[in-house]
């Protein structure tokens, strides 16, 4: 338990910020160092960063197919991703492996090109999202769009 305490507390580092670097591919983000913070970004003794948190937004990335490998190049514990910025990039749908970031709590998919429904539903299934932002999308202009706020899950 004393160490997942600690692990909690040294995993409180600020966003891994990978945003307005031009990215059109996940892959392409690997090669790149992450922006400075206010809030220095902490490394492990692997150089993986100390956060739950990875921004990507204002890129041009038009598909998450490579997520998993890019989380893990990035973060010292992976699996412990609570906050994700996808926005303003030209994402078409939500692909199924945002489903398997089972401990997500934000996800910004603002400013994207995300059109369908059904797509946004497949979220349904993160137990500890509470937040999602959909704002600037071709959603808006669907008349069930208002729907998504009763969701269950986000309060």
């Amino acid at each position: 338990r004393l160490l997942k305490v600690f692990m909690d507390k040294t995993m409180c580092g600020a966003p891994v910020d990978l945003s307005f670097r031009s990215l059109s591919r996940l892959t392409d983000a690997w090669t790149e160092t992450p922006r400075s913070s206010l809030r220095p970004l902490k490394k492990n003794p692997e150089s993986k960063y100390l956060s739950r948190a990875l921004r990507l937004s204002n890129n041009s990335i038009i598909d998450l197919c490579d997520l998993h490998q890019t989380v893990s190049h990035f973060l010292a514990e992976p699996s412990s991703l609570a906050w994700l910025d996808l926005s303003f990039n030209k994402l078409s749908h939500i692909d199924k492996v945002l489903c398997e970031l089972h401990g997500l709590r934000v996800l910004y998919l603002h400013g994207n090109n995300i059109s369908t429904l059904s797509e946004v539903d497949r979220l349904a299934v993160l137990p500890h999202l509470h937040s999602v932002t959909l704002h600037g999308n071709p959603i808006e202009t669907n008349k069930t769009y208002s729907w998504c706020s009763t969701w269950p899950v986000l309060y």
